[in-house]
């Protein structure tokens, strides 16, 4: 599809045209201005790992809803595309999935508003893998004893301490050139950490929007000397980078989440919609947590998720019920995604895991206003808490058997090559050692 666009800006001449590969990697052509509102763009999809290398001739189609000037380069814009084959929607298109989400949401009468939290770092860093050879060395000029901002104690400093704070106010800048409206930015957690808060949007604009954030965030920081680190977990010892989601869900102009009447201020719809996403979020995890550097970032004592529990205001939970006393407000936080998940599956997902809950109703027991962190697994066990998977390994076993709940919306083939896909990533990274392993074992 697509789409439609008011004005073409006279001064565009080369669009990048940008599109995401199963994984989320964003892939970019540029091409004239012409060949983008004649949509005469194609490429191989067996580079980016959609196709074989026998059939593998693919088709982009430009959402000129999309199109926006870039913050630099003259004459240069960048437009989000759609991937079709032989005249139709390609069944590898993520930005079709969270299309389709929305349409399943709307034959249902509920329509979602989701924002995300996009954390990330601005560091610098060298890396070399080869044979007899690794090295993977990251600086954080924040740190001391050049700097003054410890592990676990930047968060929000202000700007006059952070050397980053520039790098960030204008990735920000150059974010709202192009339209994307970031509600909030501030410093993290660890030195050189950063995020950035999405409006609250449906699934595909907010899959736009995070990929965008990523892309802007990787130029500028290069252009200041730095690279900006998506990574969930790139240092050991502090705060990785998540990328929680906020949904509520909405019908008639009245959001479906909000009960005053209820504690917590939440609907019964609200609670059978966590529920969902706590009975598949096994499952979810390969999705929303797609590395194996993810399960680095899932662990005790750094405010990342590990348990499948519930709670107003509990950061030690993989839901969250944040605090307000606006009703429209009332949502709910999913804290397990992180910022390399594919964000088009990902909000995907999260709707279908919450839409099956309402459908079942699966209540998802009482909320738990503890440390969970700090519950021995007897008290775990007695409440039913799960936990997250510990590896993508094993989050890829529970989404090849807890899968149904998404084939309203995901092509079977979308499922069966991201599961390819990932379990090939994983054979690439674990026949490295690790220096790790050389602590471990070498004496």
């Amino acid at each position: 599809m697509k789409g439609d666009y008011a004005q073409v800006p006279d001064d565009i001449e080369w669009v990048d045209v940008h599109y995401v590969d199963l994984r989320g990697r964003l892939h970019s052509v540029s091409v004239t201005i012409d060949r983008v509102l004649k949509a005469n763009i194609f490429f191989d999809g067996s580079s980016v790992d959609l196709l074989d290398i026998s059939d593998s001739d693919l088709h982009l189609i430009p959402d000129l809803r999309t199109l926006t000037k870039l913050p630099w380069g003259e004459g240069r814009g960048r437009v989000m595309a759609d991937i079709w084959c032989d005249g139709t929607p390609f069944w590898g298109n993520s930005r079709g999935v969270a299309r389709k989400a929305s349409e399943y949401l709307a034959s249902n009468g509920l329509r979602e508003r989701m924002g995300a939290e996009v954390e990330f770092f601005i560091h610098k860093v060298r890396f070399e893998v080869r044979k007899g050879y690794m090295l993977a060395e990251v600086v954080n000029d924040e740190e001391g004893p050049e700097g003054s901002l410890q592990p676990k104690r930047a968060y929000e400093v202000a700007d006059s301490v952070s050397p980053t704070s520039s790098v960030r106010w204008e990735i920000i800048r150059s974010l709202r050139e192009m339209g994307v409206k970031a509600s909030i930015h501030h410093h993290e957690v660890a030195p050189n950490q950063a995020e950035i808060s999405t409006a609250a949007l449906d699934a595909l604009s907010l899959g736009d929007d995070i990929l965008t954030i990523k892309f802007v965030a990787k130029h500028v920081a290069r252009v200041w000397g730095y690279v900006a680190n998506f990574m969930p977990k790139p240092l050991y010892g502090d705060n990785g980078s998540g990328m929680h989601i906020h949904v509520s869900l909405w019908r008639d102009g009245y959001n479906v989440f909000s009960d005053d009447s209820e504690p917590g201020g939440v609907s019964q719809l609200c609670r059978y919609f966590i529920g969902g996403l706590l009975e598949h979020g096994r499952a979810l995890a390969a999705l929303v947590s797609p590395t194996t550097n993810s399960y680095k970032r899932l662990v005790p004592g750094y405010e990342a998720p590990i348990y499948l529990a519930w709670g107003v205001a509990n950061r030690s939970a993989a839901v969250r019920v944040p605090r307000t006393s606006d009703p429209a407000k009332k949502r709910i936080e999913f804290r397990p995604p992180d910022p390399m998940a594919n964000p088009y599956l990902a909000a995907s997902a999260i709707l279908l895991a919450g839409l099956d809950g309402i459908r079942r109703k699966i209540e998802p027991g009482d909320p738990i206003q503890r440390n969970i962190y700090a519950m021995s697994e007897r008290e775990l066990r007695e409440l039913g808490v799960k936990t997250l998977p510990k590896s993508l390994s094993e989050a890829l076993d529970e989404l090849e058997s807890d899968c149904e709940f998404l084939k309203p919306v995901f092509p079977r083939q979308l499922l069966e090559k991201y599961i390819e896909v990932k379990r090939a990533e994983i054979r690439r990274v674990e026949i490295h050692p690790s220096p790790a392993e050389y602590l471990e074992y070498l004496w």
